[in-house]
């Protein structure tokens, strides 16, 4: 359970956001802003309150839906779809701060944007980021998403693209839904095979990232491949 402890400066989170800034308040304080108010016989910061400690940490918040959210005592339907919508402001923002439109320069930024983008999704996905000489990013393509009958894309599909936009070097990144980063033996095999395909071609496969919701594998990183 995400335990709170309920602060009494708590009670005025707008006056406290004024007087000592948005990142000095709490995420109770955070919350009962966007609510509001209370109920007859709670306070506002309790009903933000009884919503944290129903989670077992932050980010868990974004996966209750509006019908849930309406089940807690205070929080009505308008309520629910104002919590949703900052929520999804939120992910917008995060994910247009780490948009990369200049170089790549290292896999910790790029894992932290795919696990935005890709570490949530029910099915395998994977995307190619193509890149010109000098790392940056030329165009990024979901080349496949999973199905009962595939699993893995082809280095042919991959490298279609790579040579149409005339790119010099690429990085694969995918998701495993289960939220285990490990890769498989599947995983190694084809980043191997993708990796011999863009030497034929005079390419440089940069690295294949792996992400989950809460974490991201670099092959470049913890490989031997590299």
């Amino acid at each position: 359970m995400y335990q709170i402890e309920f602060k009494e400066e708590s009670l005025l989170p707008r006056e406290r956001l004024m007087e000592v800034g948005a990142e000095k308040l709490s995420n109770q304080e955070l919350l009962a802003i966007f609510i509001r108010t209370g109920t007859k016989k709670e306070s506002v910061s309790h009903v933000s309150n009884n919503l944290l400690a129903r989670l077992e940490n932050l980010a868990a918040l974004r996966e209750l839906s509006i019908e849930e959210l309406q089940q807690l005592t205070g929080i009505g339907k308008v309520k629910a779809i104002e919590i949703k919508a900052m929520i999804e402001l939120g992910k917008r923002i995060n994910q247009s701060e780490l948009r990369l439109k200049g170089q790549v320069l290292g896999s910790e930024k790029l894992g932290r944007k795919m696990m935005q983008e890709l570490g949530d999704k029910k099915q395998e996905h994977l995307v190619a980021l193509y890149l010109n000489t000098q790392n940056q990013i030329i165009s990024q393509k979901t080349i496949f998403i999973g199905s009962v009958n595939r699993s893995i894309a082809e280095p042919r599909e991959i490298l279609h693209y790579a040579v149409k936009c005339m790119a010099t070097s690429l990085i694969i990144v995918h998701n495993h839904p289960s939220g285990s980063v490990d890769p498989s033996r599947n995983d190694v095999i084809f980043t191997e095979t993708l990796k011999k395909s863009c030497e034929t071609l005079g390419l440089v496969l940069l690295d294949h990232l792996i992400v989950g919701s809460s974490g991201y594998y670099s092959f470049r990183e913890e490989s031997e491949l590299y």
